[in-house]
């Protein structure tokens, strides 16, 4: 093989190696429940909610005053303050208890820097005041930002399907 032909050949080799690193390194994070960090995030954010305290799922969210959080009802919420005090008041209020058991087998993360987000459904178990007990499977999509080293809520949105 004479020069000019090897040196093209190295460097359209050279050129494939390095694109196709490139091209790796931009794909995208995406990962289907198998991001131990997050699978431990969202079990332990469920844990807390379970709790029915507002206290204790309030370390997953941002405190800014003009975020939006959507919920099941009412409809908006803004700000963590207005989310906590909605729900202690339209449904803490109403209930004895409740359950939030995450699907981890249908968790989807996506990281992109430092933001995320993930989407789960759920199962709620609710033990209303009125006696009885209630079942409700929601969906549950939530965009976290890294912010001084931890995961936070800066969007929510919860949600059920129509019956039927």
């Amino acid at each position: 093989m004479n020069r000019p032909v090897k040196a093209l050949l190295a460097l359209t080799l050279t050129l494939m190696v390095v694109l196709t690193g490139v091209a790796q390194a931009k794909a995208p994070a995406r990962q289907a429940g198998g991001d131990a960090e997050f699978r431990k995030l969202i079990t332990d954010y469920y844990a807390d909610w379970s709790k029915f305290n507002t206290d204790a799922p309030a370390k997953y969210y941002a405190k800014d005053a003009d975020l939006i959080f959507f919920d099941i009802a009412p409809m908006k919420y803004t700000s963590w303050k207005e989310y906590s005090e909605g729900v202690q008041k339209y449904f803490f209020a109403t209930a004895n208890s409740a359950t939030l058991t995450p699907n981890m087998n249908d968790l989807k993360i996506t990281r992109r820097g430092n933001v995320a987000w993930t989407t789960v459904t759920f199962r709620l178990s609710i033990m209303p005041k009125a006696g009885g007990t209630q079942e409700l499977d929601a969906r549950h999509t939530a965009i976290w930002e890294r912010r001084g080293g931890h995961w936070l809520i800066v969007h929510e949105h919860v949600s059920v399907p129509l019956p039927g």
